[in-house]
């Protein structure tokens, strides 16, 4: 499967990792962005690499982005939405612009992005939405509370999507399940946490300290960006789209007890769309 892809969250990590590794791969790719001038400087020797200015949580820039795609090919055919971030701290640590924040991308914008980019999908010969969760959109984790609730709710999103979008409008959903990447996600948690005042030493300390003392011996060497590309390159040739895939082995086990049973989850897709839609 060659041809149009829109990927956001692309001037870093995942995202741009896999604008790449797609471009190279012979997809026009649309990479968005909220340092556009950069990224059009850095990358413009690229042959069909096209960065667009996009920033999910204000949907005129996405408005604009789709407007400007449906007028140089009429259609989408992939939409990787990818714009997200992490944070690490309690709900009792947290203000609730913090989680406002935290759900306005990692949630809301990638609901403002399918909304804005389903009617082009609908244009394409078979459309294909893959969205980046988390092993923490599967699996509650100490101190992520915030960060995984709203990659639940994002689970929750296309898992009921999926039910119907298939054979209604022959888009397929994916979701992409990642555990610890080796790119400035995790620096971007710590960062952060730093401008922030650092860890409180309050009653969540102890927690903070355990936790992220595990987290450093459990993630030696994470998975890097790059191989999270190969992953998305290979949902692209597969004829039978995944519910979910984890993109490492690391990320199958942490979340196994939680996948074991449907690892791709389309056995519970297929028996809801049978018992509430009869198809």
């Amino acid at each position: 499967m060659k041809g149009i892809i829109c990927i956001t969250g692309a001037s870093s990590g995942i995202g741009l990792a896999t604008a790449l590794k797609l471009a190279r791969e012979g997809f026009t790719v649309y990479a968005g962005t909220r340092q556009l001038q950069r990224e059009l400087e850095t990358h413009k020797d690229i042959e069909n690499l096209h960065f667009l200015e996009m920033d999910v949580t204000k949907p005129d820039t996405l408005r604009q982005a789709f407007s400007a795609i449906e007028q140089r090919h009429g259609h989408l055919d992939v939409l990787f939405a990818n714009a997200g971030y992490g944070f690490l701290k309690a709900l009792g640590q947290a203000s609730m612009q913090e989680i406002k924040d935290v759900f306005e991308t990692n949630f809301f914008g990638v609901i403002h992005t399918i909304q804005l980019a389903e009617p082009l999908l609908r244009k394409a010969d078979a459309g294909y939405i893959i969205a980046t969760s988390s092993v923490g959109g599967l699996v509650g984790q100490p101190l992520n509370e915030v960060y995984c609730a709203s990659k639940f709710a994002l689970e929750g999103l296309l898992e009921s999507m999926a039910t119907y979008y298939k054979p209604t409008f022959n888009i397929d959903i994916t979701l992409l399940e990642p555990g610890a990447i080796a790119t400035n996600f995790g620096s971007t948690v710590q960062r952060n946490i730093e401008e922030t005042g650092g860890i409180p030493d309050d009653v969540y300390k102890p927690i903070a300290d355990a936790y992220l003392g595990t987290y450093a011996k459990r993630n030696t060497a994470p998975q890097t960006a790059e191989s999270v590309a190969e992953v998305v390159l290979g949902l692209l040739q597969m004829e039978t789209k995944p519910l979910r895939v984890r993109t490492s082995d690391a990320a199958e086990a942490f979340a196994a007890h939680k996948t074991a049973a449907d690892p791709m989850g389309l056995e519970g897709t297929a028996k809801i769309r049978k018992l509430l839609l009869g198809l």
